[in-house]
C-alpha cells in the first residue's frame, strides 16, 4: 500500500481531505518510457502540516496521514498514486510568505547515486506565482513544468479528482530539479 497514502499510515479511518489521484509517465528526453524508477512522495496533510518534529506551524496532525509513500514505474513509464491534496503552509524564511500546496518528489536512478528531487503544484493555484521557491526559477518554460494538470478523465466520480504530472529526466523538455541544474 506504499501508493495509498491515504491509507497507508491509517490505524483508524483514512486520512482527512480531498480525496486525488496524481499519476503520469517517467520519460526521458526523447519521450520514451522509463520502467522500473522508484520515485519517493512526501507531502504536508490537507491542513498544510508535515509529520515532522521540525514542522512548528499551527496546524493539526492528521492521526491516519504519514505522508509519504513510493512508487515504481511500469513497463510504460506509468506511476499513479492516491494521497490527499496538500495544504499551502507559512514559509518561515520570508517575510510572511506562504508556500502553494506541492506534493516532494525524489526519482531513484540505477545506481544509488542517481536521485533526483522536485517538487509538483497544482494548476491554478494563486500562491505559485508568490512561492519563494518557485521565484528563484528564472524559465517560465521551468515553472511550467511543475504544475501538475487537472485530468478529469482519470477522476472517479463521486470520490476523487485526478492530476497528471509527467517527468522528463533529460533534455530540453526535463522536470526543473532542485538538485541538477
Amino acid at each position: 500500500m506504499d501508493n495509498d497514502l491515504i491509507v497507508n499510515y491509517a490505524s483508524d479511518g483514512e486520512a482527512i481531505g480531498e480525496r486525488i489521484r496524481v499519476h503520469g509517465q517517467v520519460l526521458d528526453e526523447d519521450a520514451r518510457p522509463q520502467p522500473g524508477v522508484l520515485i519517493e512522495v512526501w507531502q504536508a496533510n490537507a491542513g498544510g502540516k508535515y509529520r515532522h518534529v521540525n514542522d512548528t506551524y499551527k496546524a493539526a496532525i492528521d492521526p491516519n496521514f504519514g505522508g509519504c509513500g513510493r512508487i515504481i514505474s511500469d513497463a510504460d513509464g506509468a506511476y499513479s498514486f492516491l494521497t490527499v491534496r496538500p495544504g499551502p503552509y507559512p514559509f518561515m524564511n520570508g517575510n510572511c510568505a506562504w508556500r502553494p500546496a506541492h506534493i516532494h518528489f525524489s526519482i531513484f536512478g540505477l545506481a544509488f547515486v542517481q536521485r533526483l528531487v522536485t517538487q509538483m503544484y497544482f494548476e491554478g493555484d494563486p500562491l505559485i506565482p508568490l512561492c519563494p521557491i518557485v521565484n528563484t526559477i528564472r524559465d517560465p518554460k521551468a515553472i511550467a513544468s511543475l504544475i501538475a494538470k487537472l485530468d478529469m478523465t482519470e477522476m472517479r466520480p463521486f470520490d476523487l479528482l485526478a492530476y497528471r504530472f509527467n517527468i522528463v529526466l533529460r533534455g530540453r523538455n526535463a522536470t526543473q530539479f532542485e538538485n541538477k541544474s
